[in-house]
C-alpha cells in the first residue's frame, strides 16, 4: 500500500487532485483492528474546471499515463483498487478540510479523523457502515465531544438513537 500512497502524494503535488484523505474500511485501521475490504477509499477535492464542473476525468487520465487500468469503479494502483470519491457533501467537505497527516509505515498519508469516519458511517447508513460502527465505537480512540458535535451539526442524531440504542 506504501507504493499506491506515494501515487496519491504524486497526484496532490502535481495539482490533479488538491487534496485527499483515506477513509472507508482502511481509514478505520489507523484507529483500530482491521475490517476485510476490496478497495481503498480516498476522497478528494477536485480543482474546478473552466466550466464550473467537477470531473474525475483527469484523475484517470493522469494515472492511465502512468500505466495504471481502471477497473469497474476502481483504479488499481501497484496492486490495490482505489476508489475516488469526490466531497460529494458538507460533512465529507468538512472530513476532508479536517483529516490528520500520519503515515502508513514510512509514507506519509492523510486519514479522516475518527470522529468523521464514524458520523460518516452514520450518513451512509448501510448494513456494513452500521455493522463496522459498533466496533469502531468500542475499539477507536475518538474524541466524544467532537463526535457529537459532528452528529448534531449533520443532522445524525436519529441514526445515533437507532445504532447506539
Amino acid at each position: 500500500m506504501e507504493a499506491t500512497l506515494r501515487v496519491l502524494n504524486e497526484l496532490e503535488r502535481e495539482g490533479v487532485i488538491t487534496r485527499y484523505a483515506i477513509g472507508g474500511a482502511v481509514g478505520a485501521i489507523f484507529y483500530m483492528e482491521p475490517f476485510l475490504t476490496y478497495d481503498l477509499d480516498v476522497f478528494v477535492v477536485l480543482p474546478v474546471t473552466g466550466g464550473g464542473l467537477l470531473t474525475l476525468g483527469p484523475v484517470y487520465e493522469a494515472l492511465r499515463q502512468r500505466g495504471y487500468a481502471e477497473e469497474g469503479e476502481c483504479v488499481n494502483i501497484e496492486g490495490v483498487p482505489v476508489q475516488f470519491l469526490p466531497a460529494y457533501n458538507p460533512l465529507v467537505e468538512e472530513a476532508l478540510t479536517e483529516a490528520v497527516d500520519m503515515s502508513y509505515e514510512v509514507t506519509p498519508a492523510r486519514v479522516l479523523r475518527a470522529e468523521h469516519l464514524a458520523a460518516i458511517m452514520l450518513q451512509t447508513g448501510r448494513d456494513k457502515d452500521r455493522q463496522r460502527f459498533s466496533t469502531f465505537l468500542a475499539e477507536a480512540e475518538f474524541d466524544r465531544a467532537k463526535l457529537d458535535s459532528i452528529v448534531q451539526r449533520h443532522q445524525l442524531e436519529t441514526r445515533w438513537k437507532l445504532w447506539t440504542s
